[in-house]
């Protein structure tokens, strides 16, 4: 069995894989020596990958060295299911990378766009030929709300909680929540659009802890995996360790 860890900026998943089965998985803020300890008391864990925005790689490590567990740190050196053609792959994101390797799995041969609506909205694509070309970042839902606050004086913070939308804000907050809300769908929406109008018969795949915010067509053509960045974690430990 695999443990499969990606250490975002605001959240830890983990998740235990059976093959390519999610059979447990959590979210907590941080990781821990007991969080380890109790999964590795439930599965007989051997090895277990990790992707991490933050900068924790010491302490992470000698946590998993306690109890055992062959550690591999995501990188950009270890081997991909695509090429990355990227002018500075030391700077690329690794979740960006490990998103696009969990859509994979699902669409194989195919042009590929994978959003990921997160702390910040990314927009990866790899083409037909599994080649990762790149994509593009924008600030997330939560971060739109804090920077109208943030740089301005009158403005106050807004924390939406599915409020009922309103096309036309008639207050302050209404009108903001309206600017913020639908400033996002409509600019994924248009990016889908161009990337389309580029490539023919693309695949889009969704993720993100935001995605279900928003009424993006997930059922007409869009497909949506809350666990994609995980799945493509453990695709790329299966194929480091096979080589």
């Amino acid at each position: 069995m695999d443990l499969v860890v990606d250490v975002g900026n605001t959240f830890v998943k983990i998740a235990v894989f059976e093959d390519d089965n999610i059979i447990f998985h959590q979210k907590h803020s941080e990781i821990n020596a007991s969080i380890i300890f109790e999964i590795k008391n439930k599965f007989p864990i051997k090895r277990a990958i990790i992707s991490s925005v933050r900068n924790n790689e010491a302490e992470i490590s000698a946590i998993f060295k306690k109890f055992n567990i062959s550690l591999y740190w995501l990188n950009h050196k270890m081997n991909f299911p695509f090429k990355i053609n990227y002018k500075t792959p030391q700077t690329l994101g690794l979740d960006r990378l490990a998103a696009v390797a969990g859509a994979l799995v699902k669409f194989p041969n195919n042009n590929l766009l994978v959003i990921d609506m997160g702390t910040c909205i990314t927009f990866d694509f790899v083409d037909e030929s599994l080649t990762y070309l790149g994509g593009s970042i924008a600030p997330g839902f939560e971060m739109r709300f804090k920077a109208l606050h943030h740089f301005t004086q009158k403005l106050p913070q807004v924390n939406y909680e599915n409020q009922p939308l309103k096309l036309i804000g008639d207050s302050t907050e209404n009108s903001i929540i309206s600017g913020v809300y639908n400033g996002l769908k409509y600019e994924i929406l248009g990016m889908i659009s161009a990337y389309e109008q580029q490539y023919k018969d693309i695949k889009i795949v969704l993720t993100g802890g935001d995605f279900k915010l928003f009424d993006l067509e997930v059922k007409n053509r869009i497909f949506a995996d809350d666990f994609l960045v995980l799945r493509g974690l453990q695709q790329i430990l299966i194929l480091n360790e096979e080589n």
